[in-house]
């Protein structure tokens, strides 16, 4: 396999929101405009996708990029795969390209999985013969063994998916550009999925992939390019980048119900604020609240979330370990202070708290709902999987004889 290059180079993209012209006298001013309008600049009713983005990925590496819905993600990639031209800027891809936009793109859907193989095959510039002696292994790859002769457009998009990325895969590109096509297939294809990359990227292909999952991120890249509305964020190693993406989310992203206000901090096992917390260590989440509204009993419910998969690691409620409800009266505030142990692999954490009025009926009325309350980070170094920190000790001993004579 020869090496891939990506390179991005100061690019700027505008789209045009859709316009009318109800008359030749409004149609003729608009061309001309658009005609002599020179350089990165808007017009009437254009926006940017992206604003001055670049990025480089070496031969042999894996960047993930994400962003919010409209951050400008799947934008870059288009442009890489020459969907869409650029407005400034330049980029250059070196190097055969497989690339999977959307499930399923690129197939036509009255033709066999077979015919598909192929046409898609041909797209990426690869010969018939090249086609025929990886087809055998892309239909094993995509599990598509007994429905390879149905058109696929009786596929589920599960399918359709695991058949795209098995063509990308097995016909050995430089390059390969991932949108979030692995969200559709399941478990166990992913797990596949993830072993097929990372062989590409020890064989020096270089790969773009864009993805919600940061546990998928977090697992396959080297560095990591965050976009906030077509402008570069953050961007660097793994790590200090999905921290740079937590913060944003809770700058910008974070959802707060009700109008009362609150403060919440993180603490070590010094009562020294912090976002870093070692594993195994005692933490303190301590939140200072003022409801929105008055004769409230308080409790407060708790949630905590691996920020790369979403996966809920943790939840309790202040009444379920004792602690009893708070009445409050404006413009009083209450103070909630939770102890535990950070018992958690190393990654990146987020906390929901809620808080519920017990006077009210079922006491299941949400006054107030801080997500995320806070962010911190858990970076023990000696788990490689998993969700929580069980403080791992080995020993190993060679044992003389068969293992008949020393069980």
């Amino acid at each position: 396999m020869a090496e891939g290059t990506i390179v991005f180079d100061r690019v700027w993209k505008k789209f045009r929101r859709g316009e009318r012209h109800k008359s030749l006298r409004d149609l003729l001013p608009a061309l001309v405009s658009r005609t002599v309008r020179r350089g990165p600049a808007l017009g009437d009713e254009e926006f940017w996708a992206l604003r001055n983005v670049s990025f480089e990925v070496r031969p042999g590496e894996a960047l993930g990029i994400i962003g919010a819905n409209g951050a400008g993600k799947s934008t870059a990639l288009k442009l890489l795969s020459k969907i869409f031209r650029t407005t400034a800027g330049r980029y250059m891809v070196k190097g055969r390209v497989g690339s999977l936009i959307e499930v399923a793109a690129g197939f036509h859907p009255d033709l066999t999985g077979r015919e598909n193989v192929y046409l898609q095959g041909a797209i990426l510039g690869m010969k018939r013969t090249e086609i025929a002696r990886a087809f055998d292994q892309i239909v094993e790859f995509a599990g598509a063994g007994d429905f390879v002769d149905t058109p696929v457009k009786r596929y589920s998009s599960g399918m359709n998916a695991r058949l795209g990325f098995s063509i990308a895969a097995h016909l050995n590109p430089d390059v390969l550009l991932i949108d979030e096509i692995l969200a559709v297939g399941d478990m166990a294809f992913q797990e596949r999925c993830f072993d097929r990359l990372q062989l590409f990227r020890q064989s020096g292909a270089a790969i773009a992939f864009v993805s919600h999952n940061l546990k998928a991120i977090s697992s396959l890249c080297d560095r990591v390019l965050v976009l906030s509305r077509g402008e570069v964020h953050a961007y660097g190693p793994t790590d200090e980048a999905i921290a740079a993406y937590a913060e944003l989310l809770r700058r910008d992203g974070g959802t707060t119900t009700g109008i009362g206000e609150s403060r919440v901090e993180v603490l070590d096992g010094t009562g020294r604020a912090t976002q870093r917390i070692a594993a195994g260590s005692r933490m303190t989440v301590r939140a200072v609240v003022a409801p929105p509204r008055g004769d409230a009993a308080l409790v407060c419910a708790m949630r905590i979330r691996r920020l790369d998969s979403g996966e809920a690691v943790f939840f309790t409620t202040s009444s379920s370990v004792g602690c009893p409800p708070v009445a409050v009266e404006p413009p009083m505030a209450v103070e909630v202070v939770w102890d535990l142990e950070a018992n958690l692999a190393r990654g990146h954490y987020a906390i929901e708290l809620i808080f519920r009025n017990r006077n009210a009926a079922y006491g299941r009325e949400a006054l107030m709902r801080l997500n995320p309350a806070a962010l911190f980070e858990i970076n023990e170094t000696q788990t490689e999987q998993g969700v929580v920190y069980l403080n791992p000790r080995c020993r190993a001993t060679a044992l003389d004889g068969a293992v008949e004579a020393v069980s």
